[in-house]
């Protein structure tokens, strides 16, 4: 007997936003006074070690990125998600540009300070790590790109330089234990963990 497909029902729709579920990642980059902006971002990809970040224009980490370009891309676990919501309505840019002040944007010089977390130092970039995050990148910025078809963004290649890992999610030598690390998923402008492992793929080596 043949099965029956049931199709389900789509509608079209018209989101504001499109955070349909990624890692957050609190970005820290260098001021010109030598301090460290963390920004929290929530669009990222990675291939090989090559990490892609977007960033919207008119904030301080962009502007830090073009004047310098090296940075640490944190990946927070879900522990730290009222830290990451610390920091949310800040900005590193005085005077708050217009259209963040009309987002509810306020500005925050220590940007440790207002998150509650612990800066430790890089061993080759010189914005700092965040001690609490269980991954911590070091990287250099390859590329920064404005698409001509949405120009309130940029696109950033960056490069990874060294990877730092809490001890406690190492799986053998240079492997991150699955069971162990979940990142913080941005999902719709609302937080999450991960839910149970449901497989793996043919290629997994842990």
């Amino acid at each position: 007997m043949k099965k029956t497909i049931q199709i389900p029902k789509t509608e079209i729709i018209k989101p504001n936003i499109l955070y349909y579920g990624t890692p957050v990642i609190l970005l820290n980059t260098w001021n010109e006074d030598e301090s460290v902006n963390i920004s929290p971002i929530s669009s990222s990809w990675v291939l090989g070690d090559c990490i892609i970040l977007g960033i919207g224009l008119g904030g301080k980490a962009i502007e830090n990125l073009e004047r310098h370009p090296e940075c640490v891309i944190n990946v927070p676990n879900p522990t730290l998600w009222e830290n990451v919501e610390k920091l949310a309505p800040f900005t590193g840019k005085n005077p708050v540009p217009i259209n963040k002040k009309e987002n509810g944007f306020t500005y925050a010089k220590d940007k440790y300070n207002v998150s509650e977390l612990t800066p430790i130092d890089s061993l080759s970039v010189k914005p700092s790590r965040i001690m609490e995050c269980p991954l911590q990148i070091e990287a250099s910025v390859r590329n920064i790109r404005i698409p001509d078809y949405s120009p309130n963004f940029a696109i950033v290649e960056t490069q990874a330089i060294h990877i730092h890992a809490h001890k406690e999610i190492i799986i053998g030598e240079n492997h991150i234990d699955p069971n162990k690390w979940s990142p913080l998923i941005y999902n719709f402008r609302h937080y999450f963990g991960l839910g149970n492992e449901l497989g793996k793929t043919f290629r997994s080596e842990t």
